[in-house]
Parts: C-alpha cells; structure tokens; sequence
C-alpha cells in the first residue's frame, strides 16, 4: 500500500525542497520505489535532481491544464527505486493559468489514482503558500511531513498550518494526518535550544527524533544537481536523512 506525504509549512527557507529530495533519495537507497512530485512552480527540486529544462518531457502543469497523463511525466533518477515527476511552470502567464486550475482541489488525486500502487511511498514537495497546488497535495496525501528551522517565524508558520490543517479536515480530507515536524538546519546555539524548547512545548507529540544538521554540503550538493547520499554518503546530513527514511519507514 502506497503511502503519500506532503512536505509542507507556509515559510520559505526552512529546508522544505532539500526535504522533500532528500528524503525521496534515503528512501529509495532504502530500496522503497518512491515518486517525488514537484508542485511548487519554483521547480528547485529539478536542480537538485540534475534536470536542466531540456531534460524535462512533461510535467506538473500538463497534469494540471490536463493535457497529459501523469505517467508521461515521471521522470527516472540516477536512483533505481526513485521517480520524479518536474515542476515545469516555466513563465509567469503558466504560472498564473496553472494556478487557476489548481482550485480544483482534486486533480491531483485524481491524476494519481492509476499509478500510486506502483509506489511504497510518493513525496509531494508544496510551495510555501496555503492555496492552490499546496490544498491539492494535502487533499491526495495520507500525511504531511513539517520542516522547521528553529526560530519565531517558523514557529508563527507552524500555527498558521495547523489551522489550515483544521480547514483541509472540514472541507476536503478529513484523514489527513501529521507525520511529523521535523528540524532543519540544526544548530546547538542559545536561540535554537530557546525555539526548540518551546516547539517541544507545543507540539512534542509531533516532533521527530531525527534532526538535520547545519551543513553547506546539502547547498552544495544541490550546485552538483544530486541528493546528498549521491553527492557524499558518509556526511552528517546525508545520516541524519538516510535516519529520517528509516523513522518515516518504522512508523508506517
């Protein structure tokens, strides 16, 4: 049975792409065949992944204007067990005819349901806005996974999702569920252990044990268009997200 999740918070600069690849990559070294879904029209998981815009056959918005079926958009990986289905939103007037369709709540449920047996997991990487693409992940997804960097503003983020979460419940996916809050960019400074501290407060039934260091390999990696366990597999980040898989692998 496939399990999909959501990486989701409504704050850039939290690590939430690097996630999404990140652990798409650890769970297939973990040899669970898994498709990460691009839905934020950005499309950085397409760097991280070594797509240049030649490469890319379908994508995203021909899913959502309708044009193709999703399977002419999955993409192979330098990974044997990981699938990737772009962001190709390439132009402002996409991005804002793409946006339109994406009030339809369910295409990508819909787009979804021939092939998501295929896969043990399927990771949705959201743009950090609560509308459009990102009610359409968390409509089709089982789970959502909240990267956090420890500070204030992430934690305003946080509360801003849980209530977004309570809408999505009411209107269109009552079984939505939280898999975890996870921490990025870790660092043992005095504001990060205060923010965490209070996040452990809050919400530590959610919290995750893993937690993801600090590291300038993970920006680096990206630059070389390779997840972190391609790029330097024996690194504390590319540890801390095979980790991460493996959390994620138990709970389900």
């Amino acid at each position: 049975m496939s399990k999909i999740i959501s990486v989701c918070i409504p704050k850039g600069g939290v690590g939430k792409t690097t996630t999404a690849v990140n652990l798409a990559a650890s769970l297939a070294v973990a040899e669970k065949k898994t498709l990460l879904i691009d839905v934020d029209p950005y499309g950085s998981s397409a760097l991280a992944l070594g797509f240049t815009p030649d490469k890319i056959k379908a994508g995203i918005s021909d899913i959502f204007n309708l044009s193709k079926n999703i399977s002419f958009a999955i993409h192979k990986t330098e990974l044997e067990f990981l699938d990737y289905v772009p962001s190709n939103v390439n132009s402002m007037i996409t991005d804002e005819k793409i946006s339109k369709f994406s009030d339809n709540r369910v295409i990508l449920k819909n787009a979804l349901k021939d092939i998501k047996e295929s896969y043990d997991f399927i990771i949705i990487d959201c743009p950090p806005i609560l509308r459009g693409f990102t009610t359409n992940a968390i409509t089709t997804s089982d789970s959502i996974l909240i990267p956090i960097q420890s500070g204030h503003l992430s934690l305003d983020a946080l509360d801003k999702l849980f209530e977004y979460l309570e809408w999505v419940r009411d209107v269109c996916n009552p079984t939505i569920q939280i898999e975890g809050i996870l921490l990025t960019m870790y660092e043992e400074d005095k504001v990060m252990q205060i923010s965490a501290r209070e996040l452990q407060q809050r919400y530590s039934q959610y919290l995750l044990n893993t937690k993801i260091p600090f590291t300038n390999l993970l920006n680096e990696a990206m630059f070389y268009g390779k997840p972190l366990c391609l790029y330097n597999i024996s690194s504390g980040g590319s540890e801390a997200y095979l980790k991460l898989a493996g959390e994620i692998i138990s709970k389900n």
